[in-house]
């Protein structure tokens, strides 16, 4: 059973559940239990199934697959770690997670493979974004680094690689709390640092960064125009102009274009446009 054409996802680390809720109704469609994950541990596959990375428990730290129509776990998988950030390609085929000790992990959604496993940055893996065929991952450590999947998925390019990621982005002075790409190839961040860094995947390097009032824990870019929305841990919305068709660094107060304040609690994550059917 497919979902419905549009949905927003939500869930808990502790154990409420994961929800959705259709965007033109507001009603729940959809209430899975159990389920514990943190923000970004969540992977909508193609449309298919829910994939859902679980808050340790224990030794236990499990990924959970749901099928839309039924509200039990239909499978479960014991990756070798704890899986802080989960994300899927967009036809279905892989899983990519990024665990606690710092490793990316690559599987292959039809077998349950692991095709791949490497060590990418000191602390967690935060997040996770795809352009085309680069992986962009971004930790607890600070760190920002993009990898062809191509190299990374062949032993012998691997190995003949003089680094095995492409860009080492290292601007940012506190964890990274999300990153989402941008048609262009074009990546957005935001830290605990309270900025917003803008990097071209192309060129590999900063575009532009943008200070803000309070930390943000979360960004999502318009498609259809050059904005975005950043959310605040003061439970503000912040919608910002990209401003990369500008050689100079733009002002900070003339960026934020407005402010969505009637949230009264942070905002941990907003719907990905790979969330919506």
């Amino acid at each position: 059973m497919a979902p419905p054409s549009q949905l927003v996802l939500a869930a808990s680390s502790t154990d409420a559940g994961v929800a959705a809720w259709d965007l033109r109704t507001g009603a729940e469609a959809i209430r899975h239990r159990p389920c514990a994950s943190r923000p970004r541990a969540i992977a909508a596959v193609a449309g298919r199934f829910l994939a859902a990375a679980q808050v340790a428990a224990g030794n236990s730290a499990p990924i959970h697959y749901y099928h839309w129509d039924k509200p039990q776990v239909a499978v479960k998988s014991f990756p070798a770690e704890p899986i802080r950030a989960l994300i899927a390609d967009p036809e279905g085929n892989y899983l990519i997670g990024g665990g606690v000790s710092g490793d990316i992990f690559f599987w292959e959604v039809a077998s349950g493979e692991l095709l791949v496993r490497w060590h990418a940055h000191y602390r967690d893996v935060r997040c996770l974004a795809l352009y085309d065929m680069l992986l962009v991952s971004a930790s607890e450590d600070g760190s920002i680094k993009v990898w062809d999947l191509l190299t990374m998925l062949d032993e012998q390019s691997r190995f003949e690689a003089k680094t095995p990621y492409l860009y080492n982005f290292n601007q940012h002075t506190l964890p990274v709390t999300d990153i989402a790409c941008f048609h262009g190839a074009i990546a957005l961040s935001s830290s605990e640092d309270r900025t917003c860094k803008i990097w071209s995947l192309s060129e590999g390097r900063m575009l532009r960064s943008i200070s803000f009032p309070a930390v943000i824990d979360s960004v999502e870019i318009d498609p259809r125009s050059h904005i975005f929305y950043a959310g605040g841990r003061d439970g503000k919305i912040y919608v910002t102009a990209m401003g990369v068709d500008v050689s100079s660094q733009g002002r900070d107060d003339l960026s934020i274009l407005g402010i969505l304040d009637d949230h009264r609690r942070l905002l941990d994550d907003m719907p990905r446009r790979g969330l919506g059917f």
